[in-house]
């Protein structure tokens, strides 16, 4: 029966439960059972780890934008809380437009319908069905038996995540690694954007090392890579570069790396066994392999041995981008070096940053001769929370120009090129402007005693290079965040020396890192202080 005008307006009031809930979207959800960094929505992110995001990089989430009302999911960060703590609203979101959609009331259109297969048993029924110039397309008229009752899984993929096993035409790339004792498993997946390294010992028969698969090349590259799980595209594993390693542990890179070399006996020897694998595997920022590459280390097995050992490693690269080490996850970690970059100039707002060769801060590195002119590119990595000196000595004559020995001795100490920024954590990308902390740059003047100040010029004598750090996050784990970095150049005045006389000057350079973590506030949970005297026998036996 038709609506009656009551009927139509009740219907349009009361419109049908939305088939998406933005609650539990979350496009920035890529890590499987991890939490991915400065995603708010993320559900495997705990309290602590919101308390170390810098800001959300989704902050709204809806579904169909065609929609005339939704509810939309808003994220956002209380920077004043301590710790700062995840802000989460349901609202409700107005399309302006009038060309919109009320509501989304059938279900069975929000997933694609695989298409019925042309066979000669059904041809002459499509053929009447679809042959016209027109045909209905009624949901009464459609075949949803099977898809009604098994709709596709929303959540299947067909591309790689985070820890998914890089599969092969036969099972899964091989990354062999001990898993019980110290003997090689083959068993071992190597997961996507997982990079490992492992080693482990594998028994071994001279006399039969030719029919042992584990020593041999085309055991690690004989089968291809999927570009995606599930699918027919097949990847190729390449051949990046063979060393043979000699009986003493040095090693030949060879000229030819299309010559498949295979284990053979030859004078008592097994040559050209697989002693080490490293792989290389290109993908898109899609999840999709587009190479995948296989670098060996061959060498030779003499017939009193028993078992060798193996070594494995696998890294991961985006296209059209260069890896970047990272010195934590976020925080700094002791003893990593820190990392610094530039800003790109004609920006008229910070919209990144261009990391420097190494992308590290260094200082100079002391050499043997302790001579500045011959250490001159001679740099060394800051590595976070090592207090560092290093210095050389400057043998100054009468012949010496002033401008271009102050010159010499400032890039000595600061290098080709010294970073303007340092990352605040040891994960910061260089998308995340706000991680990146700038470096200050101060001078100082040391006078010396001089007859002439006409004759005389400043030359730098010392870089001194302080990292304040804090420890940012929970309390149960902190994270380690540079909050500033100054750099300090002493020069000093020296004076014209008389014709056929030298002078030695010293020349540092120096890393102090300081901790201005706050102490905890009332509330905290913190270690206790006990103030009691115990007995003189109380470790007994233990001095």
């Amino acid at each position: 029966p038709a609506d009656t005008p009551d009927t139509a307006q009740a219907r349009a009031r009361s419109a049908p439960a939305p088939v998406t809930d933005v609650a539990k979207l979350c496009v920035c959800d890529l890590l499987v059972a991890q939490c991915d960094t400065n995603c708010c929505c993320d559900p495997d992110c705990s309290t602590d780890d919101f308390s170390l995001f810098t800001s959300c990089s989704v902050p709204v989430v809806t579904g169909d934008s065609q929609l005339c009302s939704q509810k939309a999911a808003v994220y956002s960060l209380d920077v004043e809380a301590n710790p700062p703590e995840r802000i989460f609203k349901l609202i409700d979101q107005v399309n302006p437009s009038i060309f919109c959609i009320h509501a989304t009331n059938y279900k069975e259109a929000t997933y694609l319908k695989s298409p019925e297969i042309p066979t000669p048993e059904n041809f002459d029924r499509l053929l009447d069905k679809f042959g016209g110039a027109t045909f209905t397309a009624e949901p009464d008229s459609w075949d949803l038996a099977t898809d009604a009752q098994n709709p596709p899984d929303a959540n299947a993929t067909y591309r790689y995540e985070y820890g998914v096993p890089v599969q092969t035409e036969d099972a899964f790339l091989r990354l062999p690694s001990p898993v019980v004792s110290s003997w090689c498993s083959d068993a071992n997946p190597a997961g996507f954007l997982v990079n490992q390294a492992t080693k482990c010992i594998r028994s071994v028969s001279v006399e039969k090392c030719d029919s042992i698969q584990a020593l041999s090349m085309l055991f690690y590259i004989n089968s291809s890579i999927l570009a995606v799980p599930k699918s027919s595209q097949m990847v190729n594993i390449t051949v990046q570069s063979i060393a043979v390693q000699s009986q003493n542990g040095m090693r030949t890179l060879l000229n030819s790396r299309d010559v498949l070399r295979l284990p053979m006996v030859l004078d008592g020897l097994c040559i050209n066994t697989v002693l080490g694998v490293n792989y290389h595997i290109t993908h898109t920022d899609t999840g999709e392999i587009i190479e995948a590459a296989a670098a060996f280390v061959l060498g030779a097995i003499s017939k009193e041995a028993l078992s060798i050992e193996q070594s494995f490693e696998i890294s991961f690269t985006q296209e059209n981008t260069q890896p970047v080490p990272l010195s934590g996850n976020p925080g700094y970690v002791v003893g990593l070096p820190i990392r610094a970059g530039f800003q790109p100039q004609g920006y008229p707002f910070p919209a990144g940053f261009l990391s420097n060769k190494h992308s590290q801060l260094t200082i100079l590195q002391s050499t043997s001769t302790q001579d500045c002119l011959a250490a001159q590119g001679a740099r060394a990595p800051v590595l976070f929370g090592y207090n560092m000196i290093s210095g050389c000595k400057l043998r100054i004559t009468a012949a010496m120009k002033c401008q271009p020995l102050a010159q010499t001795l400032l890039d000595v100490l600061k290098g080709q090129s010294f970073p303007e920024y340092v990352a605040s954590f040891g994960n910061s990308q260089a998308q995340d402007v706000l991680d990146w902390v700038p470096i200050t740059q101060l001078h100082i003047s040391e006078q010396m005693i001089s007859n002439t100040l006409q004759s005389s010029c400043q030359i730098p004598v010392a870089l001194e290079i302080e990292v304040k750090w804090t420890k940012y996050g929970s309390l149960v784990n902190p994270q380690a965040r540079i909050v500033n970095v100054t750099a300090t150049i002493t020069t000093t005045t020296l004076k014209q020396l008389p014709s056929g006389r030298e002078r030695i000057i010293p020349v540092t350079s120096s890393v102090v890192f300081t901790d201005i973590s706050s102490p905890a506030e009332p509330g905290y949970k913190a270690w206790p202080t006990i103030n009691i005297k115990l007995p003189f026998d109380f470790f007994y036996p233990f001095v």
